[in-house]
């Protein structure tokens, strides 16, 4: 076997993203927060930009569309999907099976109590106001709140420390799944499995909201039971008695059974359900952490022009600094005394400093282009609701400005629209869909109102079931195979027919 060297030659051409393409794709895809954060940034790393530090006021950013506006604000709509139809899951239930079929249990009785819309009020406050109120910030986490609290409880060093350790294994939830025998392996010196016993029931007597430290869904409501008892003196019976030895049969609306069992009257049950439904939690633990969740900023405003009756788009971009250069910096860059490697670091700072300014430029610009013709195609969603959202795929959109689809992705992404019905997410206006019996578009997001609305009026003691869902559907002209309509269900929280019939 020989080896050797040589040398080739070959010619061939590569596709290589330009530093300045980059850093406007960069850009293009950033929210107005983000980019205000990231100008910041480049004011401080940049010695050729400089800021205007008076906010300017634009005006609208476009003539206004043809439509005309709905005269009243109606109840905002559903919050879509994304393009793919595929909603954000939440983090994993209850680490049992169990525990998650009981939980979907409580969180159909909230479905059940409030009815299955899911309506955002867009309210009579200031579009202006709205769009620029609240920044985001960092909320404490569940366990520095939790600490915070345990700190003011008067327990001796022991236990303390002992509460402490404890609290680093409450999950997102609220509960401690881990046993004993577990958190006892990992203890520090001086701590014992004494003092970890001692705590829990301190800790779970003492924290807010009730039901945090709960080894399990059961013991989770059967605290919040308790303590509504003992602190509101609210009658607890029926409540207690169903969570402690009928929890599973609610979960499979076996409310018959429960009544015969139980020596019960379906009217006692109901209104114990109606309890559980408004006072219990089946995830504490999220009653602190989704209340620190921040205001969304929308990143433009859709709103009817009060003498026409169209609508007009405002970016709300004009909380953001007006950059320029340096003239000083800039002609010390042109100046011949200055020594090479001033000029070089002042000549490749300018250079950044002026594809900035004109990334920031051309993003407003295709901003604007793409909400433009997404109010052209979509007026309808916009003064009616979900019903009238259109099939709008992203790659019409890139055909019809004359720019690349990915294009059109980045500059929708992580962006929010304020409407007359609410503030939704860019991206929810792009759409797949389908055509009805008569051949017009419709999008899923306006099939998955029209299986809502089925449902809404559906005979409550006798609810329909997937298959009678997909027959009521045809009736009103659309085709969807059961298994779609079953994925359309979950989607929206909608439990199974079992589990809708009232008693």
């Amino acid at each position: 076997m020989r080896l050797d060297t040589s040398h080739h030659m070959r010619l061939e051409q590569r596709m290589k993203l330009a530093p300045r393409m980059i850093q406007s794709m960069e850009i293009l895809q950033l929210p107005t927060m983000a980019l205000e954060e990231r100008i910041d940034q480049e004011l401080s790393a940049n010695p050729m930009l400089e800021k205007q530090e008076s906010p300017f006021d634009r005006g609208p950013d476009l003539d206004p569309i043809g439509g005309t506006a709905a005269e009243a604000a109606a109840p905002a709509a559903p919050a879509a999907n994304d393009a793919a139809g595929t909603p954000a899951t939440d983090p994993p239930d209850p680490a049992t099976a169990a525990d998650a079929a009981l939980t979907r249990f409580l969180e159909d009785q909230r479905y059940l109590s409030q009815g299955s819309s899911r309506r955002v009020s867009s309210g009579d406050h200031d579009p202006k106001m709205e769009a620029m109120a609240n920044a985001a910030a960092r909320g404490i986490s569940l366990q520095e709140e939790l600490l915070q609290q345990w700190s003011l409880v008067d327990v001796d060093d022991r236990i303390r420390r002992a509460g402490d350790i404890l609290i680093d294994w409450v999950d997102q939830d609220g509960y401690i799944r881990d046993p004993l025998d577990t958190i006892c392996r990992t203890l520090p010196v001086g701590v014992r499995r004494q003092d970890i016993a001692e705590a829990w029931p301190i800790l779970q007597q003492r924290l807010e909201p009730a039901g945090i430290a709960a080894r399990d869904l059961r013991e989770c409501l059967l605290l919040q039971i308790d303590r509504l008892h003992r602190e509101q003196g609210l009658d607890v019976a029926v409540p207690r008695l169903l969570v402690s030895r009928y929890l599973e049969d609610l979960e499979m609306n076996r409310l018959p059974q429960i009544a015969r069992r139980g020596e019960l009257t379906l009217e006692q049950i109901n209104q114990a359900r109606q309890f559980m439904a408004r006072h219990l939690s089946p995830r504490p633990g999220r009653m602190l952490t989704e209340s620190q969740v921040p205001v969304i900023m929308p990143d433009a405003i859709i709103q009817p022009d009060e003498e026409t009756g169209n609508y007009i788009i405002r970016l709300t971009d004009d909380r953001l600094p007006r950059l320029y250069i340096n003239e000083a910096y800039a002609r010390m860059a042109r100046t011949r005394g200055v020594d090479d490697k001033t000029r070089q670091f002042l000549s490749n700072n300018l250079r950044n400093a002026r594809w900035l300014i004109e990334a920031i430029e051309q993003r407003r610009s295709t901003l604007l282009r793409v909400l433009k013709v997404v109010v052209e195609a979509q007026k309808d969603f916009i003064e009616h609701g979900p019903e009238q959202l259109k099939p709008l795929p992203m790659t019409g959109v890139a055909e019809q400005l004359g720019i690349h689809v990915g294009t059109v992705s980045r500059a929708v992404a992580d962006k929010y629209v304020q409407t007359p019905r609410g503030i939704f997410a860019l991206r929810q206006f792009f759409t797949g869909g389908m055509a009805n019996a008569a051949g017009e578009e419709m999008s899923w997001d306006a099939i998955k109102a029209v299986l809502l609305d089925v449902i809404e009026n559906e005979d409550k003691k006798n609810p329909l079931n997937d298959d009678q869902i997909v027959e009521e559907l045809q009736k009103r002209g659309i085709k969807l195979a059961r298994r779609t309509v079953a994925k359309y269900r979950k989607i929206g929280d909608i439990p199974p027919a079992r589990r809708r019939r009232e008693f």
